[in-house]
């Protein structure tokens, strides 16, 4: 019989100490003891480091992967903690490897299908649970009370301008300047400090000086720039407990595969938990760059002279970057462009897109809005489209009706079979064997009624939001013609998610709001995920755009 090991440490402590050798030797000499068993090297899934308090681990995914493949017949691990130590987790695990014809087996704790034995798995599992809370609930504490102790260091990777004791990296005692970098955080502060540079000045004067960033690259990006001038690390507090984890309120990049939904915030600072450091500027001129960074951001959307339609919501197809507005000559309408990041900020080599004209962008993005709020029946079309039904009504009826008729035809050929075999007119193999088959079809017919149930339900649903989203988009379709620069924004902001322009393609990705509440929020500020009940993406490709003077609109598809 094929067998598979699966072994788990949890800390890198534990990785180092061959913990895991250790439980891979005891396998091997369980495995001794079983003369049918045999393993092959590719059938040793390993996870080091990994914590089993979630499944996203690459060994265990491997192994599950095997496992649908049929690549072996039999697990074996420590203990069902190695699987994990939530027992939800554990018996989704289990579950899955079950229906895939696969047994696990623990040589410490061996898995019986006996009620008693169940029930001490859960408890086990739950035994497990509790210690890792408890662990880890211990580990905080314990950091915060050295952290407020001054005994350790918030961060085990030093910032910019700093050195650490390699054989005491968290003790702050061993905190050293290192001189080179140390010059050029103080010329930063300083040039900041002044109001001679923007951000983006100093991103390129130190890209063109060939300075490494804070990760060893060769450039640098304003993020990181301003990353390091707020931390109040240089003015000598490396804190600890700065920013809390909030659920995200805008997807971090609308080009970018989804994220966690997480985002950070700072906390106020008398919450923050501070240790002595050397100091690389002094405690004024750091406050000033923070009054100055503060009110840069502030003023930044009240010294916009032109007005963008589709800002923040244009990007670029090309280097998958956002594009902000830009102007040419400050006086002049006619030279405002959407720029992309990638040629504004260029991480390796300059974006190949051209320069965008706002004007005519912004004018064919209307234009093209209120076509789709005044034409609601495609909007309908698009979200049946998008909902994936193949079924009528009536064809949906027509098959549940057949399948309910095989199914009764089913249960009178059991009854007669079953009134065969009591009349000794076949026998208990073969009528078992038929019963099993019978058995089987009924379960299929079942499935496959039930997925029916669901095509149907879905079909109904469908038809309330078409009738809601027809409503909707009537209604904000009054009165476009004369709407004020702040409506069509407002308006914009609402149905679009994102304009990608990519050379001479424009596409328009809508977000129709089902409901009268999704059209009181901004898609960008729901669930980081596509999966929200009150509202759907929906995408329209329109072609044909000119990087030239102006945009032309061609056909949508």
């Amino acid at each position: 019989m094929r067998v598979a090991f699966y072994v788990r440490v949890s800390t890198q402590r534990q990785q180092q100490a061959q913990t895991i050798e250790q439980q891979v030797s005891r396998l091997w000499e369980y495995v001794a003891t079983q003369p049918t068993w045999t393993v092959a090297e590719e059938h040793i899934f390993r996870d080091d480091g990994y914590s089993g308090a979630k499944l996203n681990r690459p060994g265990l995914d491997a192994l599950r992967d095997q496992a649908a493949r049929a690549a072996f017949a039999l697990v074996v691990c420590t203990a069902p903690d190695r699987l994990a130590r939530n027992y939800v987790q554990q018996m989704v695990v289990l579950e899955e490897l079950s229906q895939h014809g696969c047994r696990v087996h623990c040589i410490d704790r061996p898995l019986s299908d006996a009620p008693h034995e169940q029930l001490l798995l859960q408890i086990r599992g739950a035994v497990a649970e509790y210690e890792r809370t408890l662990i880890v609930d211990r580990l905080r504490r314990g950091r915060q009370a050295k952290l407020r102790s001054g005994r350790l260091l918030p961060w085990t990777r030093p910032p910019y301008g700093y050195r650490l004791d390699p054989e005491r990296p968290r003790d702050p005692a061993g905190v050293r300047v290192d001189a080179a970098e140390a010059v050029i955080v103080q010329e930063l502060f300083a040039s900041y400090a002044t109001g001679t540079k923007s951000l983006y000045a100093l991103v390129q004067t130190l890209t063109k000086r060939h300075v490494p960033s804070p990760t060893g690259k060769d450039h640098w990006r304003s993020s990181s720039l301003r990353g390091l001038l707020t931390n109040p690390v240089y003015a000598g507090l490396a804190t600890s407990g700065r920013y809390e984890v909030i659920p995200a309120q805008k997807r971090r990049s609308p080009l970018q595969p989804v994220g966690d939904g997480q985002s950070t915030r700072q906390r106020p600072a008398a919450e923050w938990i501070s240790v002595p450091v050397p100091a690389l500027v002094s405690t004024e001129q750091f406050a000033l760059v923070q009054q100055r960074l503060a009110s840069n951001r502030q003023g930044a959307m009240r010294n916009t002279k032109h007005d963008y339609l589709l800002r923040s919501l244009v990007s670029c197809g090309v280097c998958q970057l956002a594009c902000t507005g830009r102007t040419r000559f400050p006086d002049n309408d006619r030279y405002r462009y959407y720029i992309c990041r990638g040629k504004r900020e260029p991480v390796e080599s300059s974006c190949s897109a051209s320069y965008i004209p706002a004007m005519e962008l912004d004018q064919l993005v209307w234009e093209d809005l209120c076509q789709i709020l005044a034409e609601p029946e495609r909007v309908t079309e698009a979200l049946a489209r998008a909902q994936s039904q193949s079924w009528l009504p009536e064809d949906l009826r027509r098959r549940q009706a057949t399948l309910r008729g095989t199914r009764e035809g089913l249960a009178r050929q059991r009854q007669r079979l079953l009134e065969a075999y009591l009349a000794g007119v076949i026998e208990l193999a073969v009528f078992a064997h038929k019963d099993g088959e019978m058995r089987q079809r009924e379960a299929d017919l079942a499935a496959q009624e039930q997925e029916l149930a669901v095509h149907s339900q879905h079909l109904v649903e469908l038809s309330t939001i078409m009738g809601s989203t027809t409503a909707i988009c009537e209604r904000l379709g009054t009165g476009l013609q004369q709407a004020t620069f702040a409506q069509r924004r407002q308006l914009v902001e609402l149905l679009i998610d994102r304009v990608v322009v990519t050379h001479s393609t424009v596409e328009i990705r809508y977000v129709i709001p089902t409901t009268d509440a999704s059209a009181q929020t901004r898609f960008c500020h729901l669930h980081t995920d596509y999966l929200e009940d009150q509202s759907l993406p929906w995408e329209r490709r329109i072609s044909q755009y000119t990087a030239g003077p102006g945009i032309a609109p061609g056909v949508g598809s």
